[in-house]
């Protein structure tokens, strides 16, 4: 039976979930794998600006970020993966949704993530996102192959998406 968007549900990730994500992350080819104590500390340190979704009760969905240290008004989109067998319920819109949604990112007016030029999941997505939200979205090459990655990654393009003033969304309802 194929999956269903009301099967899905979402939570903040618990250190137990570490492993599991960092298995459901190795699922998703082509995305970088980081170590699993990597995920682990995401889940614990960061727990409250990740979201994990959850089809019963196996990780299906996984979004690591975190709002900028010296800039409160930037979320950072670190990694999104989804399960190919969660594919197609618009899943990782829905999670940067849900992420928008907590009290963490009540200051937040911009989102920001880096992404490959051929990754067109990817940029899909967060141009979704962006026209969701009735937001701009700009891109420039930021960490570039050579001169970051010694040639062996492709340029990580920096996207903004500069959000609307919530007050702004709320006198035009």
């Amino acid at each position: 039976m194929k999956a269903r968007r009301d099967d899905v549900q979402f939570r903040k990730p618990d250190p137990t979930d570490g492993a599991e994500i960092w298995e459901l992350i190795a699922s998703c080819k082509p995305l970088d794998e980081n170590s699993m104590y990597c995920n682990l500390i995401q889940c614990d340190h960061f727990r409250d600006t990740c979201i994990l979704a959850e089809l019963d009760g196996a990780p299906v969905g996984w979004i690591s970020g975190y709002v900028l240290p010296k800039d409160p008004e930037t979320f950072f989109v670190w990694q999104v993966a989804v399960s190919p067998k969660a594919r197609g319920l618009g899943l990782a819109k829905r999670m940067l949704e849900q992420l928008f949604e907590r009290e963490d990112c009540k200051d937040v007016t911009r989102l920001q993530t880096t992404i490959t030029k051929d990754n067109d999941a990817s940029w899909a997505l967060f141009r979704s996102f962006a026209d969701a939200q009735n937001a701009d979205l700009d891109h420039e090459a930021h960490f570039e192959s050579e001169r970051h990655f010694q040639g062996e990654h492709d340029t990580e393009h920096m996207v903004t998406i500069s959000l609307p003033d919530a007050d702004a969304l709320d006198a035009a309802a």
